[in-house]
């Protein structure tokens, strides 16, 4: 049986030939909107929100807890940058891991990620439908899930420039309105904001309220709010100048992790208690907003979290369509998925949307078994494919620097030994999950999915190699 026409043996499906039609995908992606993308990736609905949790649980120490995740996810974004600037790819990480070890490594990366992306997005519906019921009551949660499904899967079916639009835009709002809360706290701090006492360090006295447990539970809270900052890479392969996209946004991880994460962390905790009940049921922005006494304050932050949904919806079609599209490029999955039509992989984005709109559905007819299983299924897979990004980091590195050290446009800081560093933090954090009962569900059922996914690919790649 000859091979398919589709498959690579370099992991990149930019060397795949076009479809039966002739296309492929578009380049309407402008640095503007990748910068956007960059900025907008690292604020999500899981930093307004999610973080309640990990202040409660480590109080002032969540600073710590973010400083150090987030100096891991930096490590990781080098990393990636470094194989995405020498190989721009749609696949990303997943066409890096197939370079690196083969097509079962990119199809277990690559499969594991989609499912992800795709039951996030069906979460993120609900989320956002929550919201806006709240400001209409008596309206039906579906309805909303329903039409964002729409409004998104609509701007992903048109040119890639509508995604990066919708991005361009959705960031703009939440770096603005990240920006003015970090501008406000940082006055009140300073004791200069009108009508408002400093509180100097009187909430910061009860650094470590629940000893070092409660420093791991925020770790790992802090470990998992940082998703997203992958998109960026995979949208840089529709930009016009990939290798300077993927280098610029990189480059400025640092910065963006330092102000955004770690920055509103410290001047939430210094305005407000740890151990404030507002904390965790309105949200630490919406606390601390309460406590400079800006009017309006928890409806101002539903705005924001309503659009931090939104713009991760949004992302996470996109991203969820193109790595299907990539995977199938390279002959891990069903061919009708690679056909582009005006430069958009149109039957990627409706399967991706379908699969999110069926996770929505599970949510409402098995909420109690399936739904609850499907999300633990997916709670660890983006430490898996960190750990992909590390070791094809490691083995790619030399290859380029023997073949093609020209391309080495974003290296990692002090390689090796800052990659070993970064694979010791992720068999950390697995330790750390497998110790705490909420996330060794979490953590063993990710392993079930990854484990057959990689069975499955080294199938697929020994029954190829025989044929």
């Amino acid at each position: 049986m000859p091979s398919s026409p589709l498959r690579t043996t370099t992991g990149s499906e930019t060397q795949a030939p076009p479809d039966a039609g002739g296309a492929s995908l578009g380049h309407g992606l402008k640095q503007r909107h990748l910068s956007m993308i960059a900025l907008g990736g690292v604020i999500g609905a899981g930093l307004f929100v999610g973080s309640g949790a990990g202040i409660a649980a480590a109080g002032p120490s969540i600073v710590i807890a973010y400083a150090l995740s987030g100096v891991l996810v930096m490590l990781v974004m080098r990393m990636l940058g470094e194989m995405s600037a020498a190989h721009p790819s749609s696949g990303s990480f997943s066409a890096h891991a197939e370079r690196a070890f083969g097509p079962w490594a990119g199809f277990t990366a690559g499969w594991s990620f989609w499912v992800l992306l795709c039951t996030a997005v069906g979460l993120e519906g609900m989320g956002a439908a929550k919201i806006v019921t709240g400001w209409l009551p008596g309206t039906p949660d579906w309805l909303w899930v329903a039409l964002f499904m729409v409004v998104f899967c609509g701007a992903n079916l048109a040119a890639v420039k509508n995604f990066g639009e919708f991005e361009f835009w959705f960031a703009a709002l939440k770096v603005g309105a990240i920006s003015l809360f970090l501008v406000l706290g940082v006055l009140a701090v300073a004791g200069v904001l009108p009508g408002t006492d400093s509180p100097g360090a009187s909430n910061l006295s009860d650094f470590l309220p629940h000893g070092g447990q409660g420093l791991i539970v925020g770790l790992l809270a802090s470990v998992f709010a940082y998703g997203g900052l992958e998109t960026v890479t995979i949208a840089a392969a529709e930009s016009e100048d990939p290798v300077k996209g993927v280098a610029s946004a990189v480059r400025t991880a640092m910065w963006r992790i330092a102000l955004f994460y770690i920055g509103s962390m410290a001047v939430i905790v210094t305005l407000v208690p740890w151990n404030s009940p507002a904390v965790v049921q309105k949200g630490p922005y919406v606390a601390a907003l309460d406590r400079l006494g800006i009017p309006g304050a928890g409806q101002l932050m539903n705005v924001v979290v309503l659009v931090a949904l939104l713009s991760a919806m949004n992302a996470n079609i996109y991203g969820s369509s193109r790595i299907a599209y990539s995977l199938v490029r390279r002959g891990q999955g069903p061919r009708a998925l690679a056909k582009v039509s005006g430069g958009v992989p149109r039957a990627a984005v409706l399967v991706s949307c379908l699969f999110g709109f069926g996770c929505v559905l599970l949510s409402y007819w098995r909420p109690d078994d399936v739904f609850p299983w499907l999300l633990n299924m997916i709670g660890a897979v983006i430490l898996v494919v960190w750990i992909f990004i590390a070791v094809s980091q490691l083995k790619l590195r030399r290859r380029l620097e023997r073949e093609a050290p020209e391309k080495l446009v974003v290296r990692m800081w002090a390689f090796p030994w800052l990659t070993w560093v970064a694979l010791a933090g992720m068999a950390a954090v697995f330790v750390l999950m497998a110790r705490e009962g909420d996330t060794r569900v979490q953590l063993y059922s990710t392993g079930a999915m990854t484990l057959v996914l990689a069975a499955i690919g080294y199938a697929r790649q020994r029954g190829s190699a025989r044929s």
